[in-house]
Parts: C-alpha cells; structure tokens; sequence
C-alpha cells in the first residue's frame, strides 16, 4: 500500500500540522470494513453514526467520548465452544471504531435497535462562538458592542 507524503505542506504552512497529523493517522488506519457502519447528516447540527453489531446485546457494546474523540466497543464475553457451526456468517468478534469529531460536537444519545446502534451527536456552539451583530456608529461617536452572555 503506497502512502501520501504530507511533508511539502509543512514547508508552506503554518498552524496546520495538527491537521496533517491527523490526515496521516487515517491513511495509516485505512477503511475499517468491520462492523459496518453509516454516518448521516439528519439536522443542520445533527449527526448520527449507525453501527451494525448482529449478535451483540447492549451490556457487550460501550460508547466512550475522551476530547474531540468518539471510540464505541464491541465485545462478548460469553462464549459457547460446544457450538458446533455448519456456516459461521456472523463475526460476533471484537471492535473498536474511532471518530474524531469536530469542536463542540457532543454525543446527545445512543439506542439498539434491531441489531443497529444508534448515536446522536450534535453541535453545540457556545454563545461566544455564535455570530453576532455589531452596530455602526456614525461619525464623532463609536457604537458599544453589548455582551449578551448569560453568566
């Protein structure tokens, strides 16, 4: 597998060597194929990320968040060896899928349903962060601009 090289953009920028780390680290992980899984846009600040996990109840799946990090597990505890399989279809192994999110987006909620996991995530903007109008003043007086954060 051949591998991008990033180096000729740290010559020519400044300040995004974060994102160039991070554009490395995902071409170093490649697609992930197992388990499957959807990510849809379903509202302007709305996200959902949809995981097929067959054969997992809820106590084996665990949804972590760490900084701008989404990390969901799988994982079953409980093996039966004496199974005997005449076809094996469902994998039933172990995962560990990471996102990275983007700033101020949160998990909201995660549900099973019909052997697909469900997690919401939103974006939040802090009201700093939030656009904001700034009146002109006319010549000889200099408009305020008024700080409408609740403290």
């Amino acid at each position: 597998m051949s591998r991008l090289d990033f180096t000729p953009f740290y010559r020519s920028t400044v300040g995004f060597d974060r994102l160039f780390s991070r554009l490395d680290d995902f071409v170093a992980e490649g697609a992930k194929t197992y388990p499957p899984y959807n990510i849809e846009r379903t509202g302007e600040d709305a996200y959902r990320v949809t995981v097929a996990v067959a054969g997992f109840a809820a106590g084996d799946l665990s949804i972590e968040t760490k900084e701008n990090g989404l990390v969901i597990k799988g994982g079953r505890s409980e093996r039966d060896e004496n199974r005997e399989f005449l076809h094996r279809g469902i994998a039933e192994r172990a995962f560990e899928l990471r996102f990275q999110l983007a700033d101020h987006v949160e998990v909201s909620g995660a549900n099973l349903e019909n052997g697909l996991l469900h997690v919401e995530l939103k974006r939040e903007l802090p009201e700093s962060k939030r656009p904001r109008q700034i009146a002109i003043g006319t010549s000889g007086t200099a408009a305020t601009i008024e700080d409408k954060t609740v403290n």
